[in-house]
Parts: structure tokens; sequence; C-alpha cells
């Protein structure tokens, strides 16, 4: 599943980018976004210390619920709610943009 979350990784990246880029200075300054974009490289920072860390265990955890460490739940509540806020600050930001006139 790792290299499907990857080359979807690799898309939103590619779209987000372009996105951006049309209309990067109302982006750049708007606080939805930059909430955003704080969210997302937190979740990317808790995603690598889940895998660099408890993660490598993953195959000595068992099937049983019970048996996943605490640290693993952890990561997996905040990742949750990291995307909540990815998702959330996202809708916002287009919500609060004030086009810019391209002619005065």
């Amino acid at each position: 599943m790792l290299p499907c979350t990857w080359a979807a990784f690799a898309g939103a990246v590619i779209t987000g980018s372009l996105l951006f880029s049309s209309n990067a200075f109302n982006y750049a300054h708007n606080s939805y976004f930059q909430a955003k974009f704080v969210c997302l490289c937190l979740a990317g920072i808790n995603m690598a210390v889940f895998h660099l860390g408890v993660g490598r265990a993953i195959a000595r955890w068992g099937a049983a619920a019970q048996t996943i460490p605490l640290p693993a739940r952890i990561a997996g509540a905040a990742s949750l709610l990291l995307w909540i806020g990815v998702v959330a600050f996202g809708r916002w930001t287009g919500f609060t943009l004030h086009a810019t006139p391209l002619v005065s």
C-alpha cells in the first residue's frame, strides 16, 4: 500500500504546486493557507517519526488491536487530526481568497 501512497502524494504535490502558482501572492498571504501548510508539514514529520521509530516493529505487533503500542496510537491520532486540518484549512482558503483584478 505504501507505493500507492507515495504515488498519490507525488500527484498531490504536482497539482498543488500548479494551483499555488496560479495565485501565489494571495495564497502565500492567506492565514488559512499558511495553517494548511503547517498542518501538512507536521503530518509529514509525524509520518517520518512513525516510520523511523515505532513503525519499524509492525511485524511484531500481532493482529489484536490491544497489541498496538501507545506511540503508534498517538501517531495515528495525530495523523488523523493533522489531515483533517489540512482539508478544513484548504476549504477555508478557497472561501477567503480575494481575487485581484487583472486590469485596473
